[in-house]
């Protein structure tokens, strides 16, 4: 039996609907504990889920985190991936990775690497000071005052930059604002 064009957009749709419960389902109990979800990412066989709180987290508060998580996805199955899956809970870290136009967003001002899928026009890697990001695209200005617009689908990976020089003379790092402060997606 051959797969309609509008059969393939359904199935697209109840994935994403799929994505979209599980994300809120998560959100739910991370909120709960008083913290932000940054992330839901499923590569590989690995849910990964990044949260955050004002002033850190430590290991025992994520542990508890992965511990509801666990028992959410027990619960109601159809939110956990299928197949045989590894829970992951972490937070962001110094360097954190941008996916999302709202991580971009928050990453505003703060210096950030960039490397664009094969065959995107310009150079394919760059790292400079992110100075725009709109709901097409972001825009950052490397070292030498070049402009960079880049829209997201052409972006690889993306995150921000620690200044470690900085940090350990004692100044201040120049990283985005977000780096050690709470970001939410």
């Amino acid at each position: 039996m051959a797969t309609g064009r509008a059969d393939v957009a359904r199935d697209r749709r109840s994935a994403a609907d799929a994505v979209d419960t599980r994300e809120r389902a998560i959100g739910s109990v991370v909120e709960s504990r008083g913290h932000d979800l940054v992330d839901v990412e499923l590569a590989g066989g690995v849910l990964r889920v990044t949260v955050e709180r004002d002033g850190g987290l430590d290991l025992d508060e994520l542990g508890e985190v992965s511990r509801l998580l666990g028992a959410l996805l027990d619960e109601r199955p159809e939110l956990a991936p299928s197949g045989h899956y590894e829970l992951e809970v972490s937070s962001p870290g110094l360097e954190r990775r941008l996916r999302r136009p709202a991580h971009f967003v928050k990453a505003l001002g703060g210096r950030v690497a960039v490397r664009t899928i094969a065959g995107t026009p310009g150079e394919r890697r760059f790292e400079g000071t992110l100075r725009a990001a709109d709901v097409d695209a972001i825009t950052v200005t490397d070292d030498g005052g070049a402009e960079h617009r880049v829209p997201y689908p052409a972006i690889d990976r993306a995150h921000t930059v620690f200044d470690w020089r900085a940090a350990l003379a004692g100044g201040r790092a120049s990283a985005s604002s977000a780096t050690t402060g709470s970001q939410a997606s």
